[in-house]
């Protein structure tokens, strides 16, 4: 195992003789058997660890595991404690992507003040195997399939050569201590699911797969970048970029074929995802003027040039559309038919898309805006406020989706998310008089 690590590190030059390195330690089974075969290889290394508090006692447990590891093998430890539940629930954003962000920018920061040259975490062969099921589930492009990058700046993964089973193997040969998470066996985690379920399926057909499915993502790796590469020659023949926006030129957009995998790949880093890109796509050829909203840009289609525009600050939720009693549609941002009709013999349609709300309930002018961390809303068929942010989690929407994600308001309160559920408060009821139909189309 040593002998492979050393091999795999110098044929893919992740460090230099000279590097000072971080390394991220958990204490779970990875990261230990990373830290020996450190210590084994003799480089000039240094603990550091998180502490999410998110598993009480154990977490603690972790902290102390770790940092008398690191007094074993006579290196500096580094750690920091984070209120990341908290911190989740203020931002809207789920705890593993919080983690995930606390996580690195806190290696960054004491790398830059330490003085490392690398920062080493112990992703192996399983970990890329199930990121590539977990992206190729959300319905990613090519650059969702390349996995983890054995590289990214001062990041290396030093041990991606070995798979779960050769670690635990090196662990028990040499009587390594390590912390378990109980919490990777729970199959609500979508990456245990893959792990637990999915994997050993693939293992049955094939007892190679594991060696096989790394070749695989490695030479779609090499097949991203030459794709990458001819996307940015095509992207710099159109693209026009200053201060304070974009232009991309129309006429030589519409030239490329297939228009709809160069423009997503042109606008999807700022926010816009593939169901932007259809609509963007058919008012191309409508009267200029069409406006679209990520998260972080606007985009205009003017008469000759697509011109995107960075939101500033709090702007990108300022833009709020109001809609009027007498209004019976919306073109901007989103498309929305409105229709009011007498409640005797209406049957709530099933369709996510149509809110069927009673009209007798709501006070106008409604408001159309993004959703903002801290909202709440009862969903349809409970009693108890929700705040959308759980609500985001429990059903499974993506960062990209989240957002993307509009709220109709009546007053303060939140009555519809858009696409998806209303508030218990505004259903139809028995005594409903008027319903109010609003469609996403």
């Amino acid at each position: 195992m040593i002998r492979k690590f050393k091999s795999f590190i110098s044929e893919n030059q992740l460090i230099r003789k000279t590097d000072r390195i971080l390394l991220a330690v958990s204490g779970g089974m990875d990261s230990m058997a990373m830290a020996e075969l450190f210590r084994a290889a003799a480089y000039d290394y240094a603990f550091i660890h998180c502490n999410f508090k998110l598993r009480g006692g154990d977490s603690e447990a972790d902290y102390a595991f770790v940092k008398e590891t690191a007094q074993r093998h006579a290196v500096p430890f580094f750690s920091s404690s984070f209120e990341t539940q908290e911190i989740a629930d203020n931002s809207g954003d789920s705890v593993q992507m919080v983690a995930r962000d606390l996580r690195y920018d806190y290696f960054s920061e004491v790398a830059q003040k330490e003085g490392f040259d690398i920062i080493a975490t112990a992703h192996q062969l399983d970990d890329q195997i199930e990121t590539f099921f977990i992206n190729l589930s959300r319905g990613c492009g090519i650059a969702g399939l390349h996995g983890i990058r054995l590289k990214q700046g001062k990041l290396i993964r030093p041990i991606m050569f070995a798979s779960r089973e050769d670690i635990e193997k090196f662990i028990h040969q040499n009587n390594i201590a390590y912390r378990e998470d109980s919490s990777n066996q729970s199959l609500k985690y979508k990456r245990n699911l893959i792990r637990h379920k999915l994997i050993p399926l693939f293992l049955e057909l094939n007892p190679n797969f594991r060696e096989e499915m790394g070749a695989n993502i490695f030479r779609l790796s090499g097949t991203e970048e030459v794709y990458r590469q001819f996307i940015n020659e095509m992207k710099q023949t159109l693209w026009d970029e200053s201060d304070n926006s974009i232009s991309i030129d129309i006429a030589g957009l519409k030239d490329l074929h297939p228009i709809r995998t160069f423009l997503f790949e042109f606008i999807s880093p700022y926010g816009f995802n593939a169901a932007d890109v259809e609509n963007i796509i058919t008012a191309l050829d409508n009267i200029p003027g069409k406006m679209f909203f990520s998260a972080s840009h606007q985009l205009l289609i003017d008469r000759k040039k697509i011109l995107l525009t960075k939101l500033i600050g709090e702007d990108k939720y300022a833009f709020e559309y109001t809609l009027n009693r007498e209004d019976l549609s919306l073109s901007e941002p989103v498309k929305l038919k409105i229709s009011m009709t007498r409640a005797d013999d209406y049957e709530i349609p099933l369709d996510q898309n149509i809110a069927s709300l009673d009209l007798g309930k709501l006070a106008f002018p409604l408001m159309l805006r993004r959703w903002k961390a801290g909202d709440l809303f009862i969903p349809m068929g409970m009693k108890n406020r929700k705040k959308l942010s759980d609500f985001f989690i429990d059903e499974k929407f993506s960062r990209l989706q989240k957002e993307q994600t509009w709220v109709l308001c009546s007053g303060e309160d939140v009555v519809w998310i858009v696409g998806s559920r209303i508030d218990n408060r505004y259903r139809i009821t028995s005594k409903t008089r008027e319903v109010y139909k609003i469609e996403l189309y």
